[in-house]
């Protein structure tokens, strides 16, 4: 029998471009260190990360750009919707993390916020290149190939 406390995963905001726009190389879950009033607007899905990056600065690794609405009821404790916010990784996986940025083309791109079983926010953190256009077109007609091939397939069958 499942543990009462024990939830589901609850994805609050997703990066849908990001798998478009880039080619992703690797994956990683980080914490993300957050203010009261932050969380309770992450809950209330409100946040978007499409437009939001990471980057290293002094040895650490900042979520850079992500909206996070204020709080309504957040009064004057409330937060800046677009200040960066620190990610919480161990040194190993900064260190890794640094290296692949510092190779040519390489960036760090948000997937998925979400929250964890145990109700701790978590991001789910891209190492990834940036697509060509040419790239671009060449995904897209392998979908729509797919797309018209499950057709057939079931026309046929």
């Amino acid at each position: 029998m499942a543990d009462k406390n024990e939830r589901p995963i609850k994805v609050m905001a997703e990066n849908r471009k990001a798998r478009f726009n880039y080619a992703i190389e690797d994956t990683i879950e980080a914490g993300i260190a957050l203010t009261g009033t932050e969380v309770k607007s992450i809950r209330n899905g409100k946040s978007t990360i499409a437009e939001s990056y990471a980057d290293s600065k002094n040895g650490e690794i900042w979520l850079i750009n992500a909206t996070i609405p204020e709080y309504l009821q957040g009064n004057r404790f409330n937060h800046e919707p677009k200040r960066p916010r620190k990610l919480l990784l161990h040194r190993r996986q900064i260190n890794k993390l640094i290296g692949a940025v510092d190779r040519e083309g390489m960036t760090l791109i948000p997937l998925k916020l979400y929250f964890n079983e145990r109700g701790r926010a978590k991001l789910q953190l891209a190492v990834a290149k940036g697509k060509k256009l040419h790239d671009k077109r060449e995904t897209e007609k392998k979908r729509d190939w797919s797309r018209e091939k499950g057709r057939l397939l079931r026309a046929r069958g």
